[in-house]
């Protein structure tokens, strides 16, 4: 069983960063690959981010793709999720997940989810 804990949303600006964190509770995490997913108001929960299990590779989506960082740290049980030059479309609801999968860029590949954190860019 694996719980996650994300921490880090608010309020910035456009063109201002954000630093997401996700604690994960669980004594095998390190065999789950690791996502951030997001959903803004009135639209599907989409991909943002992954790091495999193992050698704990990136994958990131376009929108995102020199932007956001996705870090892993396990001797702190971590997973963060670096945002800069965040611009208002990136306002939603951030969301970390751990999968079964070494890794996973679907909302269906994912067994387990945070309860979320509210990202809100302004123009």
């Amino acid at each position: 069983q694996v719980q996650l804990v994300e921490s880090g949303g608010g309020l910035v600006q456009a063109g201002g960063s954000l630093r997401l964190s996700c604690q994960v509770f669980g004594r095998t995490w390190s065999n789950y690959g690791q996502g951030w997913f997001r959903q803004a108001p009135g639209k599907e929960r989409e991909f943002v981010a992954a790091i495999s299990r193992g050698a704990g590779t990136t994958y990131y989506a376009d929108s995102v793709k020199g932007r956001f960082t996705a870090s892993r740290d396990n001797a702190k049980n971590t997973v963060d999720l670096q945002m800069n030059s965040l611009n208002p479309e990136d306002t939603a609801v951030y969301y970390c997940a751990a999968t079964k999968l070494w890794v996973g860029i679907r909302v269906n590949d994912y067994d387990y989810w945070g309860q979320g954190t509210q990202v809100t860019v302004s123009s």
